[in-house]
């Protein structure tokens, strides 16, 4: 089975990657895998204090996935997973590429602002041509229906 791996973040632009996911995984009978990465310098504090701010983040996370899981399960009949990493986006998202052979396709949501496409889908483009599976960029700003009738 190919899965479609989109990441979980908090940026306005991940709702439509992850939309895009989840009917393309749908009707081609795919699958989805969410990551999240947790940023290392979240817990540079005390080992208590980063202890517990390690487990608010993980239950954020899930609280988060959640959310979009339902939607794929009521609405695509898709069955996502989660998986959780801490470190660097980038070099967490590549491992779990390698990790999951199972992966096909990696999915990003592009910013509609001023500003560009965001950190993320600009570091990955530049390395598109070594990376072992296609990008799919999903435009921030682009609507529900013509991402319905594009997938």
């Amino acid at each position: 089975m190919r899965k479609f791996l989109v990441i979980l973040d908090d940026t306005r632009e991940c709702l439509n990657a992850m939309r895009f996911a989840a009917m393309r995984a749908g009707r081609t009978g795919g699958g989805v895998t969410i990551l999240s990465v947790i940023p290392p310098d979240e817990f540079n504090h005390w080992v208590g204090v980063g202890e517990i701010m390690r487990a608010e983040a993980r239950e954020r996370i899930e609280v988060h996935f959640e959310v979009f899981a339902k939607w794929m399960r009521d609405r695509q009949n898709v069955h996502p997973t989660l998986v959780i990493r801490e470190g660097e986006t980038v070099p967490e998202i590549l491992a779990q590429i390698r990790e999951d052979a199972e992966i096909g396709v990696l999915v990003l949501g592009a910013g509609a602002d001023r500003k560009g496409p965001g950190p993320l889908v600009s570091q990955l483009t530049r390395e598109a041509g070594s990376l072992p599976v296609p990008i799919t960029i999903v435009p921030g700003d682009i609507s529900k229906e013509r991402l319905e009738a594009i997938t």
